[in-house]
């Protein structure tokens, strides 16, 4: 993506979520990289809910919560159609690098908007920007793959009361 701890954090979400994932973007980057941050969020949302499908058999929500030393955030998942985020992460700091950790939040609210999930991020403690914002993404692509881990015995059902998601 030309932005180093960007990539970072899209090779953890991709090894941690169990995805198999190629991510290659140009953008704007004499200008900053919230741009280009924000295209990959929106993106990597389409993919993602593409890839999902139609939701049958799948469990739906996911939870994690996840250590990076003295960093702890939970983030939870649903599978829902509404894309939502709750985002409660406070950095220390405002870069990770020449990265603006603010970035961490735009990548969400873009994933979130395209993929039609709703998304909780709560971070619990931490004082180091690097471990946050790697336990918030970390902690994403764990819930990611709980939420679109397949539920034994529901091959054709829709997990909703509704029968739609």
């Amino acid at each position: 993506t030309g932005i180093g701890f960007l990539d970072h954090m899209i090779v953890l979400l991709a090894e941690h979520g169990n995805f198999d994932l190629t991510c290659k973007a140009t953008g704007d980057l004499h200008v900053g990289a919230h741009h280009t941050t924000e295209d990959i969020g929106l993106s990597l949302g389409i993919a993602f809910n593409e890839a999902v499908g139609d939701k049958k058999g799948i469990i739906r929500f996911g939870t994690a919560r996840l250590p990076m030393q003295e960093s702890l955030v939970a983030v939870s998942i649903d599978l829902s159609g509404r894309p939502f985020l709750a985002y409660d992460v406070d950095f220390q700091s405002a870069k990770v690098g020449n990265f603006d950790v603010e970035l961490v939040e735009e990548f969400f609210q873009a994933f979130t908007s395209t993929s039609h999930i709703t998304m909780h991020v709560d971070a619990i403690r931490g004082w180091n920007a690097h471990h946050m914002a790697e336990a918030v993404f970390k902690a994403a692509a764990r819930a990611l793959r709980a939420a679109v881990s397949k539920n034994p015995g529901t091959d054709e059902r829709i997990p909703s009361s509704k029968g739609v998601l």
